[in-house]
């Protein structure tokens, strides 16, 4: 995945290509997948945790992408731990540090089938994530597709499919998270939350940084 380098000597911007999952739990416990066969940083998976508690937890594979996420994002503590996503068929195990988690998706939703009508090319356009910002306001409360979370660095997320989560099965520290439950209240990780229903969002995110930032050289492979 490309460093896109603004013409005039505007600000860089990083691409991300892949996924967002976003459930709750009957422990109260919520959960933020991100998933990233393709990036700067090269492959990679972290999760956002927010506690019952409101404590808000980041789990990182690495240190360098636990800086970028956590100097994006707010987190209340940070861990550099192995983080490793499975796929099959329907099937996702994430394992991350204390983290044990196993969903399955559903059909694609309705906001699903509109979303992947829309070309690759202008769904990763931050001009696009800007007109669906209203949008996504209305039909998917808490939800946003462009703004910051206060570190300065402006985002945009161009959504490109949604499937529905049908069931969860997961444990934190050894303790049972429960039963999937819808993700509230809403996680407070930065300007937006994820659907209020349990969902896994196919995505391609732009982070427009700071001209100091030190940029990545590796480019990510992968099928997103």
């Amino acid at each position: 995945m490309k460093l896109v380098l603004r013409p005039g000597g505007g600000r860089p911007r990083l691409r991300f290509d892949g996924w967002i999952a976003g459930l709750g739990t009957a422990s109260g416990t919520r959960v933020v997948l991100g998933h990233w066969p393709r990036s700067p940083f090269g492959p990679f998976s972290d999760v956002m945790l927010e506690r019952s508690d409101g404590e808000r937890l980041l789990l990182a594979p690495t240190r360098r992408t636990a800086e970028f996420v956590g100097g994006t994002y707010d987190f209340d503590t940070v861990h550099v731990v192995p983080v490793e996503v499975a796929v099959r068929a329907d099937t996702w195990t994430v394992t991350a540090g204390p983290l044990r988690l196993r969903f399955t998706t559903g059909r694609r939703t309705l906001l699903g089938h509109l979303l992947h009508a829309v070309p690759g090319p202008l769904a990763r356009r931050p001009a696009w994530s800007a007109v669906t910002d209203g949008a996504a306001r209305v039909l998917l409360p808490g939800v946003r597709t462009r703004g910051s979370a206060g570190s300065g660095r402006r985002e945009w997320y161009g959504a490109r499919d949604l499937l529905a989560i049908r069931d969860l099965a997961g444990t934190y520290e050894g303790a049972d998270l429960g039963v999937l439950a819808p993700v509230e209240p809403p996680v407070r990780f930065g300007f937006g939350s994820v659907p209020r229903r349990p969902a896994l969002t196919r995505v391609t995110t732009t982070v427009e940084v700071e001209r100091s930032f030190p940029l990545p050289g590796a480019t990510g492979r992968g099928q997103p």
